[in-house]
């Protein structure tokens, strides 16, 4: 069993048969759409730069979150962080991302993310799949592929997330141009 290439093609086969689709077209009214009030969100600095609205701990209950907030989310916390902690990418922080504040930016920022996690995961290869994550994640002896689980359960979770914004979206508001 060639673990590598099961556990890429699980992601893979997800985000090229049915979760990239579905993300196409989106809208800046959907990006920033809530069907609830006060909403979590990605908000503008004076600066012009983007910001996503975020406290930790988070309040009970945790505020409800925008399309443009979760893809945020997945973007730079669950992707970018990592692919610069496994892989190599440059060096990121909520200091210095620029999230994105459209969303045609933040569907260009995921594509980008994603593929480098894929490549990320591929170069690990069998044995690297055994390795320690490593001290910047919270079970530094886990291995490389429970992280990797961990980062696909997130991606299917919050993606999801975002389609059934956009189907509420689309029955709310009407349909798509």
């Amino acid at each position: 069993m060639e673990w590598n290439r099961v556990l890429r093609e699980q992601w893979e086969y997800l985000w090229n048969q049915q979760v990239r689709a579905r993300l196409h077209g989106l809208t800046d009214d959907e990006y920033f759409w809530s069907p609830a009030p006060n909403p979590w969100t990605v908000r503008p600095h004076r600066d012009g730069s983007f910001a996503m609205d975020f406290t930790y701990p988070p309040p009970e209950p945790a505020p409800f979150t925008t399309i443009a907030w979760r893809l945020n989310h997945v973007i730079f916390g669950v992707l970018a962080m990592r692919n610069t902690w496994h892989f190599g990418a440059p060096a990121t922080s909520w200091e210095t991302w620029e999230f994105a504040g459209r969303a045609a930016t933040a569907l260009q920022q995921l594509d980008e993310q994603v593929d480098v996690w894929l490549a990320g995961v591929r170069s690990l290869g069998e044995d690297g799949l055994a390795a320690p994550v490593g001290d910047k994640e919270p079970y530094p002896d886990s291995p490389m592929a429970t992280l990797i689980l961990h980062v696909q359960r997130e991606l299917i979770h919050h993606l999801s997330e975002v389609s059934l914004l956009r189907d509420l979206y689309l029955h709310t508001n009407g349909a798509r141009p």
